[in-house]
């Protein structure tokens, strides 16, 4: 503690020099003489100096209240509780801005890191980062949840919840910076009622149509489709299949990278690097895909002329399976226009994603009997549940199911076929009891 365990006063002087006039606050006994601050403000000071060695100077209009925050203070540095006061005294954007440098400085995943970053910046700061970080209390989550049901061009209570779990990320990330905020900040929200994105997995007949309408938006990209229906691959790992990890006589895929804005980056988990099986009907696809778009397409040579001169340089060869015209790896944002005028054209609802192909791969893989461990590792989740409470999709898992499993179970008790049609099943008229023993 250091300074002193007593209140300081700083009205009066501690070392009057001659000639000092004393004040009325004193006595004939006891002297006090006015110092420069005499009369302004809070009088008593509770001086000492902190674990970091910085000094405090915490002011009290009473004495007992500035000893009192003395002694709380020794107590909390003997316990090595004691929190420094000035932590969450910046605002709520400089926590977000912190938030996603160490994100982007840690090499964490690009795609979720992006959202972070335009759902702070779009929405979050415009709305709650002039606040001071430990002013926050738990209405402010609700009133961010309120300004998002009603703000123009959100679109969908989907993106209220995505938003929301934003939010409580950065909440997370405040507190582990020891900015002292309730415990309940982002608890018992009421949140707006959602409906699964995927209600059921797409029927065979659908993905066909979608990659048929793939096929005449832009040819080059129809192999995508079935390796996401077929293989299961994600919107970045099938940007980044190469034809090495392709066994052709074994078919097999060995998935062990993606591609994010053009860049190789790892995969979204340890569980999302495998050896898939894959059937020959995909195999056959990725080898006629091949035969055809291999790199860049050819260019006239008035293009090619035209390239030279400007010191155009063409991509290196990665080796990868799809690319674009031009021979680069693809990009979402690039492939997303695509996709949707494919959706379009097969007339499929509008906001159907990339990723429901997925879905549709993991249950037809239960539809066709594999057994729901093995299905969860060639869906390459990490979490059984995920696999089959979030891809699974019963409702249309094994259409036209017939169920025969309960007679084979009583198929010795058969006294059942004895007993007439106009008898009840148990044998017994109205008003008998069924004897014991």
């Amino acid at each position: 503690m250091a300074e002193s365990d007593v209140p300081f006063d700083r009205w009066h002087k501690s070392y009057p020099k001659n000639g000092d006039a004393p004040c009325r606050c004193g006595t004939r006994r006891n002297p006090l003489y006015p110092s420069a601050d005499h009369g302004r403000g809070q009088r008593w000071q509770a001086r000492y100096t902190d674990p970091n060695g910085k000094p405090r100077r915490a002011a009290f209009d009473v004495w007992e209240d500035a000893r009192n925050h003395l002694e709380e203070v020794r107590v909390a540095m003997r316990t090595h509780s004691w929190v420094d006061p000035d932590l969450g005294d910046e605002k709520v954007w400089l926590y977000a801005k912190e938030f996603i440098d160490r994100k982007k400085k840690r090499n964490k995943n690009d795609n979720t890191t992006a959202t972070y970053e335009t759902h702070l910046r779009v929405h979050i700061v415009p709305f709650l980062g002039h606040r001071q970080a430990k002013a926050l209390k738990r209405r402010d989550t609700m009133n961010l949840v309120d300004h998002l049901i009603d703000k123009p061009g959100i679109g969908s209570t989907f993106y209220v919840i995505q938003i929301f779990k934003t939010w409580r990320v950065l909440v997370n990330y405040m507190v582990d910076e020891d900015v002292p905020l309730p415990a309940n900040i982002c608890s018992r929200i009421d949140l707006p009622e959602i409906e699964d994105r995927v209600q059921t997995a797409f029927s065979p007949e659908e993905v066909a149509r979608l990659a048929a309408a793939m096929r005449e938006v832009e040819p080059r990209y129809e192999v995508l489709v079935w390796l996401a229906a077929c293989a299961g691959l994600r919107q970045g790992e099938a940007f980044g299949l190469k034809e090495s990890s392709v066994v052709w006589l074994k078919h097999q895929i060995h998935v062990k990278e993606q591609r994010q804005r053009g860049r190789a980056v790892k995969l979204k988990t340890k569980a999302s690097y495998a050896t898939l099986a894959v059937d020959r009907f995909l195999i056959e696809r990725l080898a006629e895909h091949l035969s055809r778009f291999r790199g860049p397409e050819p260019v006239s040579e008035g293009a090619e002329q035209k390239r030279r001169q400007r010191g155009y340089v063409p991509p290196p060869d990665e080796g990868l399976i799809v690319t674009t015209r031009a021979g680069r790896a693809l990009t979402r944002s690039h492939f997303n226009d695509k996709w949707r005028a494919s959706v379009k054209l097969a007339g499929m609802p509008e906001g159907t994603r990339f990723h429901d192909l997925k879905h549709f791969y993991t249950t037809r893989l239960l539809a066709a009997g594999v057994d729901p461990k093995t299905t969860q590792a060639l869906s390459r989740h990490a979490e059984f549940t995920e696999t089959m409470d979030t891809y699974a999709h019963p409702p249309e898992v094994v259409p036209g199911v017939t169920v025969k499993v309960f007679g084979a179970l009583f198929a010795a008790d058969d006294t059942a076929d004895d007993l007439p049609d106009d008898e009840p099943e148990d044998g017994l008229g109205d008003g008998e009891e069924r004897e014991a023993g």
